[in-house]
């Protein structure tokens, strides 16, 4: 799901190029049509993904719709971050990120999270949480090794 804003539009491009279904809404601008839209690319067997702080963040700070898509779809949700090691940053709310030429760049994804269909406010409230959590541990360590990928100190980072 990406923000119907004008660097929505961006955003929508790049994760159709990576793969992803990109369906326009936001928490504060149709967010139910777009996440009923989700739900219908993922039943067609389509990967799809959330600009996850939303259209007005704060930064990093999950919203949640994923958690209401895993338990309407039964499918997992996962967090990820891309950390690029040199870019220039836009004066946005979000800091948004352009990467210059040949930087570097480091993906993390978490593992899977699934929600049951019977979740209940106090589970979707912990599940919720711990999609913030994961968000947080991806973008640390993909912040704090982007400056490794290449290089032999690190085998999972070791270009190949």
């Amino acid at each position: 799901m990406v923000s119907r804003s004008f660097d929505g539009e961006y955003i929508a491009r790049i994760i159709k190029m990576l793969g992803f279904a990109a369906v326009r809404g936001s928490s504060s601008r149709g967010g139910g049509p777009a996440l009923l839209g989700m739900k219908s690319h993922l039943e067609k067997g389509d990967s799809v993904a959330f600009t996850i702080d939303g259209p007005r963040g704060p930064k990093y700070v999950a919203k949640p719709g994923p958690v209401l898509l895993s338990r309407l779809t039964s499918l997992p949700m996962a967090a990820f971050y891309v950390a690029i090691e040199s870019a220039w940053v836009l004066n946005t709310w979000d800091r948004f990120v352009v990467p210059k030429p040949f930087s570097k760049a480091l993906a993390r994804i978490s593992t899977k999270m699934y929600v049951p269909q019977d979740a209940e406010d106090a589970q979707m409230d912990a599940f919720h949480r711990q999609l913030q959590a994961a968000l947080e541990r991806v973008t640390s360590f993909a912040e704090a090794n982007v400056g490794r990928v290449g290089s032999a100190e690190h085998p999972i980072l070791k270009a190949k």
